[in-house]
């Protein structure tokens, strides 16, 4: 007969351990992966299922995107190029460091000739730009110049008397005025700049374009309004009148537009957007939905550690989220945008361009389905907090020598004038892309590099060498 204390004591440790398994096997399903959740009870993977659309249609709707903007950008650096050509005298492209003027007769040609241009816009342009419209008059040039309000300055005697205020003198220019070249005792500016004191002069103006690629493309084009800025920087006062163009541009809505045919392929955008909101929005409810269960299991499960109790809240899960938010609004903009309602082409850009980037990384969570890609995101996930340490141990050094190389080397070397381009050079340093233009090559290494025979070619051999034994490297 068997012992009845024996037998309680079993049936109570088998209860037990058929609690545990349970537990135990709920936990385990909830940490499985979709395609487990599938072998195991039969569940269709909904989420990763939209997981994958999204990843192709947001890309999809990435790179169409980044194709319209693409044109817009060409016609904004197009136009500056052009109007760089078009206003300063003499200038040839990528001179823009170097572009200046050193004597007085220079820069009153330079001036007398860009007005000369500006008024005479529809004779010399050949795009389909035009004066800003302001009412019933056109806008008009502005030249100002910033000066010391009292300046005597005596070099040959080492003496000075300055009065450090700015003050600022401007007129304006009418686009229908009247006016011809010549001297500058003859030409109508008016314009007289006492160099002793003089900081800059600014030539101001306002021109507006439509840009009619985007017809070729189906999509409706865009107003743009240049205001430009032609500076004469003389603050430094070395005998060196650096010349420049600003060029700030802003797209508008056009006030009034007709096309004769209809552009169908803006509906199929609209259309195609719309299906990606849709998409996203299920997403964000899926993932919504599983960070709730998660935390509820969270409460669930107070006998484990704080960090493990993290372990119950998908990180994936959070960034999917803020990637269906930014994908959502994004998809509205770009909707206004195609709609000529707005023209935020810069933070449509930033939006679209951070939800992909989150879609993509969201990827990672997806190779680890596969046993030897998980085992390499967990290698990385443990190794990203020593990663993070180098890297902020690398950026102190780095920075230390950026100073260094700064303030040591800014006087004799070109690529070390600002703390920007030292740090473009020390970072090709370190790739080994420019050491050569960043530090040229002495007489002497230059003469030695012109000798190109190899070690083993023979030519170094005297006729008295005794010859060379095949173990003699290997032995080393």
């Amino acid at each position: 007969m068997a012992n009845p204390e024996l037998v309680i004591s079993s049936c109570s440790s088998h209860e037990e351990e058929n609690h545990c398994n349970f537990n135990q096997q709920k936990l385990n399903f909830f940490f499985m992966n979709s395609c487990e959740k599938f072998w195991a009870q039969g569940r269709k993977p909904w989420k990763l299922s939209i997981q994958i659309l999204k990843i192709a249609v947001v890309t999809i709707q990435l790179v169409l995107f980044g194709l319209s903007n693409q044109m817009v950008v060409a016609f904004k650096e197009e136009n500056t190029i052009a109007f760089k050509h078009l206003f300063l005298k003499g200038y040839m492209h990528q001179m823009d460091d170097t572009y200046a003027v050193y004597t007085q007769s220079d820069v009153y040609d330079q001036i007398v000739f860009t007005v000369n241009q500006y008024l005479h816009l529809y004779n010399v342009f050949i795009g389909n730009h035009a004066y800003e419209n302001k009412d019933t008059e056109q806008s008009t040039m502005a030249i100002c110049q910033h000066f010391y309000k009292r300046g005597n300055i005596c070099p040959g005697n080492d003496t000075f008397d300055i009065d450090p205020e700015i003050e600022t003198e401007c007129f304006f220019v009418e686009p229908n005025e009247p006016f011809h070249t010549g001297t500058p005792a003859e030409n109508k500016l008016n314009l007289t700049l006492d160099f002793h004191r003089f900081l800059t002069v600014e030539l101001q103006f306002k021109l507006k374009a439509i840009n009619l690629q985007t017809v070729h493309h189906q999509k409706l084009p865009n107003c743009f309004d240049f205001t430009l800025t032609i500076t004469f920087d003389n603050k430094a006062h070395s005998e060196r009148i650096k010349i420049s163009l600003d060029n700030d541009i802003s797209i508008r809505e056009c006030k009034d537009w007709h096309v004769s045919r209809s552009i169908q392929n803006t509906h199929y955008m609209m259309i195609f957007d719309a299906f990606i909101i849709l998409t996203c929005l299920v997403s964000l409810i899926f993932c919504i939905r599983s960070v709730i269960r998660g935390l509820q299991v969270q409460l669930e499960s107070k006998e484990f550690s704080v960090s493990d109790q993290m372990e119950f809240v998908n990180r994936w899960y959070i960034m999917t989220i803020i990637s269906d938010i930014l994908t959502v609004i994004g998809s509205i903009l770009k909707m206004e945008i195609q709609a000529k309602s707005v023209t935020s082409y810069n933070v449509c850009s930033i939006l679209l361009g951070t939800s992909t980037m989150f879609v993509w990384l969201g990827v990672i969570q997806y190779l680890g389905f596969f046993a030897k890609h998980s085992l390499l995101i967990l290698t990385l996930q443990a190794a990203l907090p020593n990663v993070i340490r180098f890297c902020c141990c690398a950026a102190m050094i780095y920075l230390g020598y950026c100073f260094c190389g700064w303030i040591m080397l800014g006087s004799y070397h070109d690529k070390f004038h600002s703390l920007n381009m030292v740090s473009e050079c020390l970072f090709s340093l370190m790739n080994g892309d420019d050491f050569h233009y960043g530090f040229p090559e002495t007489e002497l290494h230059t003469f030695i590099s012109e000798c190109k025979n190899l070690p083993n070619s023979g030519k170094y051999r005297l006729e008295d060498d005794p010859p060379v034994s095949l173990f003699c490297c290997c032995k080393k």
